[in-house]
């Protein structure tokens, strides 16, 4: 049994989302660290989840169902086959405990099942050691030469990209 499980994001999640996102352990682990606010988010539903561009869930814990974080596919194209990840681990006190990974695979296990995804791809800040471990785990590699280099609070940062692909071994996941 899973310690955690997805659900469809939620209008009503809205405040926790927009709370997580701004918590500083989490905002500074993403390339854009601007801060949320209600009215983004709900934006973001009406322009990107409702016309399925973007499919986002909330991962909650199984013992208690309560919301740890969010999880979510963007810029789904389905005519490529092809959609880039993203998550995030917004309670302090569900770090480190694997969330991340067993999202991943269940999150990875929707996209090529249920969206019938070929490929799925991520973007991630290089000197972010915990998220780099937990995607190799969920069974992403590294794209080799393919990187950029962004500036946040002043520093020059490096983002590598990662990817897993449906026909690779364990495909199907889970």
């Amino acid at each position: 049994m899973s310690d955690i499980y997805l659900r469809p994001m939620e209008v009503s999640d809205t405040e926790k989302i927009v709370a997580w996102r701004n918590h500083d352990r989490v905002r500074r682990n993403f390339i854009y660290q601007e801060l949320f606010t209600v009215e983004g988010h709900m934006n973001w539903i009406r322009t990107q989840v409702e016309p399925g561009h973007v499919v986002q869930f909330i991962i909650c814990e199984t013992a208690g169902d309560r919301p740890v974080g969010s999880v979510y596919f963007r810029d789904v194209d389905r005519e490529k086959g092809c959609a880039e990840y993203g998550i995030f681990i917004g309670e302090d006190d569900a770090v480190g405990k694997g969330y991340g990974t067993q999202a991943a695979k269940e999150a990875l296990s929707y996209a090529f099942e249920t969206l019938q995804l070929k490929r799925v791809f991520l973007r991630v800040l290089e000197d972010n050691i915990g998220a780099r471990k937990s995607y190799e785990n969920a069974g992403f590699r590294l794209i080799e030469g393919r990187q950029e280099k962004v500036v946040l609070e002043g520093i020059t940062r490096k983002v590598i990209f990662m990817e897993r692909f449906k026909e690779e071994p364990d495909g199907g996941i889970k």
